[in-house]
């Protein structure tokens, strides 16, 4: 029965968010606050993924805000606002990611200072995330923490299936890699 909590959970999610888009298109402005409280931590987390950079990711939100709240009307699918917002959200971080390709080395080169403070779990996840190209770096971030499909993610993304799938698995070799060499060097540590 626990096993099927998660699913569960997932689907009425899903189900709440379908309501209130449509609760939204008949012009429900309380719908509109829960839809943005329940979304707004999910799309800045992946603005982060594109910015790098606190106030420029808030930014990225809210202009993706502007094109949900714009565009939310048209929206045929209720079911689909989730690749739909996250598609808004690509669009808008485009110039961003491109900026973030060209200035790779600085995500790389943060120090353990830059990093907040936090378990040593996540500071070694991140700094295996921090290996991964911007690419798959989003690709990994939408799948794993978002919870995304593949292919969501293509759609998401407009890239083909074949691609995604390609990112991912790599960025599962990278993660696999960077995680397993932090732990073995955690290890000879601990014996010296």
């Amino acid at each position: 029965m626990t096993e099927k909590t998660p699913l569960r959970t997932k689907a009425t999610a899903q189900f709440y968010d379908e309501l209130l888009v449509t609760l939204i298109q008949s012009g429900d402005r309380k719908a509109a606050d829960q839809l943005a409280k329940r979304w707004h931590p999910r799309l800045l987390r992946t603005a982060r993924r594109y910015a790098n950079d606190a106030g420029l990711a808030e930014q990225l939100t809210q202009d993706c805000w502007l094109g949900i709240w714009r565009g939310i009307g048209g929206l045929r699918d209720p079911s689909r606002f989730a690749p739909w917002a996250f598609t808004i959200l690509r669009n808008k971080g485009a110039k961003v990611i491109k900026f973030q390709i060209a200035d790779r080395n600085r995500f790389e080169d943060a120090d353990e200072k830059s990093v907040p403070a936090r378990q040593e779990d996540s500071v070694a996840l991140a700094q295996a995330f921090a290996t991964l190209s911007p690419d798959q770096r989003l690709v990994a971030h939408l799948h794993f923490v978002e919870g995304l499909t593949i292919q969501e993610i293509a759609k998401v993304q407009d890239i083909p299936i074949g691609t995604t799938k390609s990112r991912l698995f790599h960025a599962r070799q990278k993660l696999k890699t960077a995680l397993t060499s932090e732990a073995d060097t955690e290890l000879k540590g601990e014996t010296a």
